[in-house]
């Protein structure tokens, strides 16, 4: 398959004509001052020689020519370096935008599958990569065309025959470059592969460093982590060191070509052929300035690699199919009363493995149905498809009598109100968490839901109140402080259908208390599904569903269930016996 990362990146830059022109034009500018120079002085030495004697009143009006060209060209280099930062910024930010977008369309299934090191890499490491490459490539390309072109014409001016010597040999540096270039682009690539597993892995060691530490786990982390960063530092060697081959064998050919230009060009001077010595001076710094262009480009070759392999990986992620978008004719649900039926559901997250067969579940308004059963058995993949977070494979789930394949994703989430046993708080205040869902919330709906879930307490002891700032991760805040929060979250908006994923797991038995009372309250006239493994708080649910293999084995009251002697009753003795 074909590599397009380079011209997709070039359609990138194109999007931004306006300034590439203005961009081209300061190179036209810059490069044709500083090409017309050697001629210039050219001129000046075979005024000298063939004078005999130095007018150094010409030769003051020549070096004030020069100084004139030279500055007025360094004008135009500078705007033309500004000019090339700005397109790249430009194209970095639209690229950066449409990855961050893009991720917010990827389907829940995306992140469970891939490591969130690797998927923060793409959008920082990776778009940084690309940036530092894409800038040193537009100065060196925009200036290098114009450079590249006003040589040739000079040389060709001077002398026809012994341009062709610069221009016959030229090519075999490109093939050198090309052959070093395609093995160079390998390693860069295994380098970002690598790169975004090693953030992954770190990510996932700091991020759970207390269980680490508790279980004595600092020396098998330290090898796994030399072990991958030992290998990231083999690919890196071989990268720079075919990337460093470029540049060296580049030059190589272009000292080979000033030899020859001088060789050749002084035998045409003593035979008189139309060349002086000015002229030859000219010709090799001409030679020098059309080689120029490709030996900068060899020299950031490294850079240029590294770019080309993250911006493919970060194409790789544009390329990839987001959430589907929700068909024309998808109703909105906008009255929800509550009502939930699965028919005859199947579900697998491999095709290989079904979890679950044949579900079905007629949910009423206003039921609590509480949902347990051992680890794996299914319960929170329920709620999965409920949120249609994935889609089931056969049968139907109805919401308020419309099957939820036909109402769109939005509408229906947002009739869910969810507490979660993951606790997320975004970095702000405690005003701004709690009022996420809602926010248009007043004063005394966000103190209200606050005080139902028992965080109101913790909160008025702090010394600014709700406007207390909550660190990156939530660290100073206790664990049953942030589960607290995300439960008076979903309290401010209060939808007509509620999801409690072991939402009281994280906090003591006396909070615990408070929220079962509070979610009591809350749950009044609300259908609501409880996954659970404490049994003792679903004890008033109105069905308790047990989930074994993805499957109900079990169906009922809790009274019912513990006379029947089943798998509940077994769970619940092994909780309570003794």
């Amino acid at each position: 398959m074909k590599d397009r990362t380079v011209s997709r990146l070039v359609r990138r830059v194109l999007r931004h004509k306006g300034w590439l022109a203005l961009a081209l034009l300061a190179s036209l500018f810059s490069n044709l001052l500083a090409i017309a120079g050697p001629f210039v002085i050219g001129l000046g030495i075979d005024h000298i020689i063939e004078a005999g004697a130095v007018e150094f009143d010409i030769l003051a009006k020549i070096l004030l020519l020069l100084a004139c060209m030279y500055l007025v060209g360094g004008i135009f280099g500078y705007f033309l370096g500004l000019l090339s930062g700005l397109i790249t910024n430009r194209v970095i930010t639209d690229l950066r935008r449409e990855a961050f977008e893009h991720l917010m369309k990827m389907p829940l299934s995306y992140y469970d599958g891939h490591s969130h090191g690797d998927i923060i890499n793409r959008l920082t490491n990776d778009v940084d990569t690309v940036s530092d490459g894409l800038l040193q490539f537009l100065k060196e390309l925009i200036s290098g065309v114009v450079t590249v072109a006003g040589a040739i014409a000079f040389m060709m001016f001077l002398s026809p025959l012994i341009s062709l010597i610069v221009i016959l040999i030229t090519p075999v540096c490109f093939v050198i470059s090309g052959a070093i270039s395609k093995k160079t682009r390998y390693f860069f690539r295994q380098q970002s592969v690598l790169t975004g597993q090693l953030n992954g892995y770190s990510e996932e060691v700091l991020r759970n460093q207390r269980t680490v530490i508790a279980f004595g786990g600092q020396q098998s982390c330290r090898q796994t982590f030399d072990a991958r960063n030992a290998e990231l530092y083999t690919v890196g060697q071989k990268a720079q060191f075919f990337s460093s081959l470029v540049n060296p064998s580049t030059r190589l050919l272009n000292y080979v070509i000033y030899a020859l230009l001088g060789i050749f060009g002084g035998l045409a001077c003593l035979a008189g052929v139309g060349l002086t010595v000015g002229n030859i001076s000219s010709f090799i710094t001409y030679s020098t300035q059309f080689a120029q262009p490709i030996n900068n480009i060899t020299s950031v070759t490294t850079q240029i690699s590294a770019a080309k392999a993250s911006a493919r990986r970060i194409f790789e992620l544009l390329d990839l199919s987001p959430e589907p978008a929700d068909p024309a004719d998808a109703a909105v649900l906008s009255d929800p009363d509550g009502r939930v039926r699965f028919e005859h559901v199947c579900f697998s997250y491999r095709k290989d493995q079904p979890l679950i067969t044949d579900f079905s579940l007629n949910v009423e308004p206003g039921t609590r149905v509480a949902i347990v059963g051992p680890t794996g058995a299914g319960k929170t993949t329920l709620v999965n498809l409920l949120m249609r977070f994935y889609e089931i494979d056969s049968g139907k789930i109805l919401v308020s009598g419309q099957p939820a394949s036909g109402i769109t994703r939005g509408s229906l989430r947002r009739s869910f109100g969810m507490v979660l046993q993951e606790t997320w708080l975004k970095t702000g205040t405690i005003r701004e968490n709690i009022a996420y869902g809602k926010p248009d919330a007043t004063e005394e709906e966000i103190v209200a839901a606050a005080r139902q879930a028992g965080a109101w307490g913790f909160i008025s002891r702090l010394s600014k109140g709700l406007d207390a700032e909550i660190s990156e991760s939530a660290e100073n805040l206790s664990q049953g402080q942030r589960q607290l929060l995300t439960i008076a979250r979903a309290m401010i908006s209060l939808p007509p259908m509620l999801i409690l994923d072991e939402a009281t797991s994280n906090v003591d038995t006396r909070t615990e208390l408070k929220i079962q009372t509070a979610f009591l309250k809350m749950m009044e006239g609300r259908t609501s599904f409880v996954i659970a493994h404490r049994l003792s708080t679903i004890r008033e649910a109105d069905v308790i569903l047990v989930l074994d293999r993805g499957n109900v084995v079990e169906q009922g009251r809790h009274e019912k269930l513990l006379q029947k002697g089943g798998l509940y009753a077994r769970l619940y003795r092994a909780q309570f016996s003794g």
